[in-house]
């Protein structure tokens, strides 16, 4: 895009929503339990991994604020906006949050997040590619990334999934 166009705007609005998103993460993992009592020590109380991922996340969004700020977007005049939500983010959001918010738990979860991936990937894989290509690619996606995920966290992390 040009210079003080419509990327150094969605970098400024991005950058200031992967910050807060951040600092959501942040100020949520200083709030956990550290089990003191217990005799957990800094690295292995259970915020602390998130709180470390919550400041980088903070710190990628601030810089990703500062490019967009450095690109012209404070001298430019100001023109119509696009919306904050594009059709992309609207179905980002929207299969997350079924995904999430329905059926997890509603059903055995290599399934679900099978199902998820491949249509994660459907969606969003070019549309000039064949048909059946689309499709063969996507079910692979999902099967692979749901046995490596289910696999890993049973059997290496000890996680019962849902």
């Amino acid at each position: 895009m040009t210079e003080g166009g419509k990327s150094a705007r969605s970098d400024l609005w991005g950058g200031a929503g992967w910050a807060g998103f951040g600092l959501l993460i942040l100020a949520e993992s200083w709030r956990m339990e550290r089990f003191e009592s217990m005799g957990a020590e800094l690295y292995t109380m259970p915020g602390f991994v998130p709180g470390m991922l919550g400041g980088v996340v903070t710190l990628l969004g601030l810089v990703l604020m500062l490019r967009g700020w450095q690109r012209g977007l404070a001298q430019r005049d100001h023109e119509a906006a696009e919306p904050l939500i594009n059709r992309r983010i609207g179905t980002t959001l929207l299969l997350t949050l079924v995904y999430a918010g329905l059926l997890i738990g509603r059903a055995p979860f290599w399934l679900v997040t099978a199902v998820f991936v491949a249509c994660f990937v459907w969606q969003f894989s070019p549309e000039d590619t064949a048909r059946t290509r689309r499709l063969a690619v996507s079910i692979a996606a999902g099967i692979l990334t749901s046995a490596v995920v289910t696999l890993v966290f049973q059997y290496v992390f000890l996680v019962r999934l849902p």
